[in-house]
C-alpha cells in the first residue's frame, strides 16, 4: 500500500503560529526562567523553533515516552524510553509536545512530572486533536486544533518517515 501527503498547514502558517506562541510564553514567564521538557522524537522540531522565539531565559531537557510503535493509532501502553537528565525541583517547567491525541500519554507524563516538585508545570503542543481525547488533559498553549486525521511533518512521523517535512500534512493511503 502506497501513501501520499496532503498539506494541511503550510510552512508559513506553522512558522507564524510558533512565533505567536513564543511571544505569549515570553509574556507569561516574564522575569522567570522557563525549563522546556521536550517529548522526543516528534517534539524536537517544534521545541527548537519555539525556543528560538522565547525571549526569557530557557533551559532544555529531553525525554522519550512511547505509546505508538509503528501503527497509526495509540496503543494505550505508555513507556518511558528515556528519562530526564536534570531535576525539576522548583523549576517553571513547560512540557513541549508535537501532538495531543488520546491524552493517555500526556496524562501519565504530567502526573509523573508533577510528582517531581516543579514550581509550575504547563503543557504546550503544536497540534491538538480534541476529537480523539479519551483522557482530559489541560493544554496551556496550542498551535492548532486539527481534525481526526493522521498527520506527519514538522517532527511527526509515520513509521519514522516524513518527520523532516517543513509543513503539517495528512497521510492518505492509495488503494
Amino acid at each position: 500500500m502506497a501513501e501520499h501527503i496532503r498539506v494541511l498547514l503550510s510552512e508559513e502558517e506553522v512558522d507564524r503560529r510558533i512565533q505567536e506562541i513564543g511571544e505569549q510564553i515570553s509574556r507569561d514567564y516574564a522575569g522567570k526562567k522557563v525549563h522546556l521538557v521536550c517529548v522526543l522524537k516528534g517534539g524536537s522540531f517544534f521545541m527548537c523553533e519555539l525556543a528560538k522565539r522565547i525571549t526569557v531565559p530557557v533551559s532544555l531537557d529531553f525525554m522519550s515516552v512511547s505509546s505508538y510503535g509503528s501503527d497509526t493509532k495509540s496503543s494505550g501502553v505508555v513507556k518511558i524510553v528515556k528519562d530526564l537528565d536534570e531535576s525539576l525541583k522548583d523549576k517553571d517547567v513547560l512540557v513541549v509536545e508535537d501532538i495531543v491525541d488520546s491524552g493517555r500519554t500526556l496524562s501519565y507524563l504530567l502526573e509523573m512530572l508533577r510528582d517531581r516538585g516543579p514550581a509550575s508545570l504547563r503543557l504546550c503542543t503544536l497540534l491538538d486533536k480534541p476529537d480523539r481525547r479519551v483522557i482530559d488533559v489541560n493544554v496551556d498553549y496550542t498551535g492548532f486544533q486539527i481534525p481526526d486525521e493522521f498527520v506527519v511533518g514538522y517532527g511527526l512521523d509515520y513509521d519514522q518517515m516524513y518527520r523532516n517535512l517543513p509543513y503539517i500534512g495528512v497521510v492518505e493511503f492509495d488503494n
